[in-house]
């Protein structure tokens, strides 16, 4: 089973610490290394689009979306938010592969490191398992003729 992680860079005091426990917890499940491959991306709006472009290549049976948005004075936290979940899931949808949702949406950044900080409670350890639970979902799920 090949996973990729699609990872934002912005924040990365926070994704690295997603990333680690996404990480971790594949191996934990299972996976090598060589198996997963890391695609680092600008920011959170540019998670759904490099999603979506690596679900089409077919090399995984599924991604891992890593990312962090902390709320600020204007509402453009609201229109990233947004968009960047509905990418995810519309990507998902279009290319038919499990593609976990581990974006953080927080008020501050303590909130933020407390959910990227290492244990079974890190929200990327949490996407990593959803994305492999689901792949395995899908792979007992006879492809339509």
């Amino acid at each position: 089973m090949r996973i990729g992680f699609v990872v934002s860079e912005y924040h990365a005091f926070v994704t690295s610490g997603l990333e680690d426990g996404a990480r971790a917890a594949l191996v934990e499940s299972g996976l090598a290394l060589e198996d997963i491959e890391r695609f680092p991306v600008p920011g959170a709006h540019e998670l759904g689009q490099a999603a979506a472009r690596l679900a089409a290549t077919g090399r995984f049976a599924a991604l891992v979306c890593l990312g962090c948005l902390i709320r600020g004075e204007t509402p453009h936290f609201d229109y990233i938010a947004q968009a960047a979940t509905h990418g995810i899931m519309r990507a998902s949808q279009e290319h038919l592969i499990p593609i976990a949702f581990g974006l953080l949406t927080t008020n501050t950044a303590d909130e933020a490191l407390a959910r990227a900080a290492a244990g079974p409670a890190n929200k990327g350890r949490e996407a990593a398992l959803a994305a492999v639970a689901m792949a395995r979902l899908y792979g007992t799920i006879a492809s339509p003729s």
